[in-house]
């Protein structure tokens, strides 16, 4: 397994160029061809018009997304032009809406999708849907990169949280590539139930799987001692000196993280690490 086709979507101008760059640098490390989505999203239409609204004001905020979309897809042939990896670009004017669709259908046909953290400064919410509709309309891995633009990091030492749940074994194969790579895999499990199959031996099958494609392992089990899931794996990424945590996304439904929050949504919001998560 390879990473082949490694697909990007720039929504707005903040970190634009940074973000491609970031793509930029992935598509090159893997010798894979980088497709890019410059989107204009025309917000305005999810809070609605009153129902005379004159149709200037809708074409208006038709004409401003396209605007965007054309100035993305300029940036964005130009940057890319003055790279020696394999490219194309297309965009699209898209509601909030109407996200869900395209991003899955781009991403459902891709190895990787790489994107910045959605939350922070000037980030929206279609940032927020655009991962969510990479990882569960298009089924895709994705790769969020905290700081766009910055050198990619070698991922010589990554952290694979395992807990034995079907998102958390799709992530381990769906990064393969990547693990195969690494110095080495550090796969922490947090408190294993005494009960579990994995009882006598957390981690181990996964071990043995990694093992015999050739990654190097390890295993540490700790217990739960924060009150967050997320707090303790991003305090035993540090103690490893960890530049890449492997998780299992959204192992609650969507609707449960957004009301009480979650791991995913946690470390999106806090952790500086770069992420890679699949479902």
């Amino acid at each position: 397994m390879a990473y082949k086709s490694i697909c990007t979507f720039l929504a707005s101008d903040t970190d634009a160029q940074a973000q491609l760059d970031s793509a930029v640098q992935v598509a090159a490390r893997h010798d894979a061809h980088l497709e890019v989505s410059c989107l204009g999203i025309d917000t305005t239409q999810s809070v609605g018009f009153y129902a005379g609204a004159p149709a200037i004001v809708y074409q208006d905020a038709l004409d401003q997304a396209r605007s965007r979309a054309s100035a993305l897809e300029e940036m964005a042939r130009k940057q890319l032009r003055m790279t020696d990896i394999r490219w194309s670009v297309d965009n699209a004017v898209l509601t909030l809406g109407g996200i869900n669709s395209f991003v899955g259908l781009k991403s459902r046909f891709c190895d990787l999708v790489v994107l910045p953290r959605p939350y922070g400064t000037a980030r929206g919410p279609q940032d927020e849907i655009i991962i969510e509709a990479a990882l569960f309309e298009g089924d895709a891995a994705v790769l969020i990169l905290p700081q766009p633009g910055a050198a990619l990091p070698d991922f010589g030492k990554t952290v694979l949280a395992w807990n034995q749940s079907d998102e958390s074994l799709k992530a381990a194969r769906a990064a393969l590539p990547l693990l195969k790579q690494a110095d080495l895999v550090n796969i922490v499990v947090i408190d294993p139930p005494s009960h579990g199959p994995e009882r006598s031996d957390p981690g181990g099958l996964l071990t043995q799987m990694l093992v015999r494609h050739g990654v190097e392992v390890e295993v540490s089990v700790v217990a739960r001692t924060l009150p967050r899931i997320s707090d303790v794996l991003r305090r035993h990424a540090t103690d490893q000196a960890a530049d890449l945590l492997v998780i299992g996304a959204y192992s609650h439904s969507r609707l449960r993280q957004a009301i009480l929050g979650g791991t995913t949504r946690n470390l999106l919001e806090e952790t500086d690490l770069p992420l890679f998560m699949a479902r």
